[in-house]
This record gives structure tokens, C-alpha cells and sequence, in this order.
């Protein structure tokens, strides 16, 4: 390579990137990355604090980053990149086969889970009904063969049963109910959430538990609402060449009442929220995305008064459970400091189910509230 021509692919390169630094400069900065699915990094506070902290250069660092021009084609490109080099994992999340995506489930911190089921004990000990105790493990557990050939993840099945062993509560098996389906499209491909099919086999295993009827699948028509949803995993990953997933429903929005409270006032809410169908959060369509409590009424219904405590896996289940249940109190401790014992005896509940995915159990730092 001559010395010109050097020089002339140095020029070029520094031109290219003082042009897309100039056209960064020059674009209005975004709040929020709909392909993404997460809120950009605002501008640097510049203050001695952050100076000597290193704050203010690592803020700065991810601002740039964030507001890069041409960032989501950057994206994809180092998620192509990262699978043409022969990797088999991006961000965290597994380039498994039948093109899914699953995230890696890292080992948890076994005191603090520990320390979290004395706190589902100890709401046991609390009220004066059946408390029910359940996990819901992760694609990467039901679908571990499509993980890459050694792609490391938790061993959820052996904690999880581990975790049940040592709780007062009755529990709800899970594993059990999806396992022998992991053939079907029980969760979603681009996703973290189970599918609406999945939430039915999880619905039947919570009635299993409580000694009800399961429900017939044959008995209800599947309609699907969508075909164009690309989830959280699609956002994080970078990856944006599989096909997306659909949104089917089962029970229809028939003789059911919902109440939402979004921010702290009651409003009259849905089972299902068409709107969401226009947007990328598209899982949110289930009774409109997360809430502090949202509580969900069946018409002429002899069924028990059920508590659940729950993440967002819950918001696709509930349409199973009002099959069986008169009112489902769905409460979400991240964002209600409410006395469980007190709502309890309040609104004259039945049973309380705490109900979450592994993952999400493993991570939540508001279990605590339990025992309140």
C-alpha cells in the first residue's frame, strides 16, 4: 500500500467520522429509543462532584453513545458482526436455534433468595388465607436445547425445587406444566414473557394447585392480534434479522370488569387494550402494561377472591384466570408500599398467590414488602 493512499483512507476515515460527529451534533437529541424499548441518557451535569467521581466522563460517555447518528444501524451492525465472528451470544442474550432469542440467566446470589422466600414464609404466617408459592422458570431452562452447545446459564429447575423445599407455602409446579410442551411456542422468540399459551398451561398448574378444574384448550379459539411484535430481547440484543413474533388470545373480553390504578386514582381499565398494537410495547396490550394494582372482575361468578403478587408474566394470565376466579387483585410490590395483610383482610380475599418468573425473583429488591 502505497504512502498516498494511506493517507488518503486516513483522510477519508477521520472525514467520515467528523461528519457523523457534526451530523450528532447538529440532530435533536431523543428522550426515548422505541427499537431500543429504554430511555436515552441525558446530557452530563458538570459539577466538582461528578468531575472527581468519574461520573461526569462516564455519563458523557453514554450520551455520545446514545445519541450517535445512525445508532440503531451501529447496533445491528455489531450484533451482525458479532454472529459472522462465530459468537454465539450478544449482550447477554444467545443466538439459539429456530431463530430464538434467549437471554442468559446468570447464578444467583443464593442468601438473597434465601432471604426472599423467608419473606414469602413470613406473609404465610401473616394472613389468615392459603398462600400459594410459585416460579415460573425462563426459556433458557424449558428451551435449554436450543441454547448454543455449552452456553452457560442458572440451573433453574435444581433451585427452583430447591426454594420450594424450603417454604411454608403451598407451591405451584411450574416447571412441571411447561416442560412436557416445550415443543410449542410457549414463550415468546423475541421476547423474555411466556405466550399466551404458555400463561394457559401456567393458569391450569395454579388450579392444580388450588384443587379447581383445569381448563380444555380445545374449547377455546385462538385469534391472533398481531404478527409484528419484536419484544424486550429483540431491543436489547441487537439483532434485527428474525422474523417477529405474534400475540394470540384466547378468552374473550366478555362479562370482565377492569379497574387500573396507573397513577394512584382508580379508572376503568381493560383485559385487553387494542392501542398498544400500534406501538413497539406491544405486551402491553395485555391489560395495558404495568400498574401498581389493577383488579379484574368476573361477572356472575362464584369463584374465589384471589390476591396475586406478580410481575409482568401475570398481565398475560390474568384472561385464563378470570375462567375460575371472581376477582383478581393483581398487585405489583415495585410500585405499591400497601400492608398485604391489611388489603387482605380489606377486601376479603380468598387466597394470596405470589406468582414470578425466576429471573425476575432473583433480581427484585422489593420482596421485603411481603411481610408487611
Amino acid at each position: 500500500m502505497s504512502k498516498k493512499f494511506s493517507l488518503f483512507l486516513s483522510a477519508l476515515f477521520c472525514t467520515f467520522l467528523g461528519g457523523v460527529a457534526v451530523i450528532s451534533l447538529l440532530l435533536p437529541d431523543q428522550d426515548f429509543s422505541p427499537l431500543e424499548n429504554r430511555y436515552l441518557q441525558k446530557p452530563p451535569k458538570l459539577s466538582a462532584e461528578t468531575l472527581s467521581s468519574g461520573k461526569f466522563m462516564e455519563d458523557a460517555e453514554d450520551y455520545v453513545s446514545d445519541h450517535i447518528a445512525g445508532r440503531d444501524l451501529w447496533v445491528a451492525t455489531k450484533a451482525w458482526s458479532e454472529r459472522l465472528s462465530g459468537k454465539k451470544e450478544n449482550n447477554g442474550v444467545y443466538f439459539a436455534k429456530e431463530n430464538t432469542l434467549i437471554n442468559r440467566v446468570d447464578e444467583p446470589d443464593m442468601d438473597k433468595l434465601t432471604k426472599d422466600v423467608g419473606y414469602v414464609n413470613a406473609l404465610a404466617g401473616n394472613v389468615s388465607v392459603p398462600v400459594y408459592f410459585g416460579l415460573i422458570p425462563s426459556a433458557a431452562e424449558i428451551w435449554n436445547d436450543r441454547l448454543p452447545q455449552g452456553a452457560p446459564t442458572a440451573d433453574e429447575h435444581k433451585i427452583i425445587d430447591k426454594l420450594y423445599f424450603s417454604t411454608g407455602a403451598a407451591t405451584i409446579d411450574l416447571y412441571g406444566a411447561l416442560e412436557p410442551h416445550r415443543s410449542e411456542d410457549i414463550y415468546y422468540r423475541t421476547d423474555h414473557h411466556w405466550t399466551s399459551l404458555g400463561a394457559f398451561y401456567g393458569a391450569n398448574a395454579i388450579f392444580h394447585a388450588m384443587g379447581l378444574e383445569p381448563l380444555v384448550l380445545d374449547q377455546y379459539q385462538k385469534t391472533t392480534v398481531t404478527d409484528q411484535f419484536n419484544g424486550t430481547i429483540f431491543s436489547s440484543s441487537g439483532v434485527r434479522w428474525l422474523p417477529p413474533d405474534s400475540i394470540d388470545t384466547y378468552v374473550p373480553n366478555q362479562n370482565i370488569s377492569v379497574t387500573s390504578w396507573f397513577k394512584g386514582a382508580p379508572e376503568t381499565g381493560s383485559l385487553y387494550v387494542d392501542s398498544f398494537l400500534d406501538k413497539k410495547d406491544k405486551y402491553s396490550y395485555f391489560l395495558g402494561g404495568r400498574q401498581p394494582l389493577c383488579v379484574v372482575e368476573k361477572q356472575n361468578s362464584s369463584g374465589p377472591k384471589v390476591l396475586l403478587i406478580r410481575d409482568s408474566y401475570s398481565d398475560s394470565l390474568t384472561p385464563f384466570l378470570t375462567e375460575r376466579f371472581s376477582e383478581i387483585h393483581l398487585l405489583d410490590p415495585r410500585d405499591n408500599l400497601s400492608s398485604i395483610r391489611s388489603y387482605v383482610e380489606e377486601h376479603d380475599i380468598d387466597a394470596v398467590i405470589v406468582l414470578y418468573s425466576f429471573p425476575n425473583f432473583a433480581d427484585d429488591t422489593h420482596l421485603f414488602l411481603l411481610s408487611r
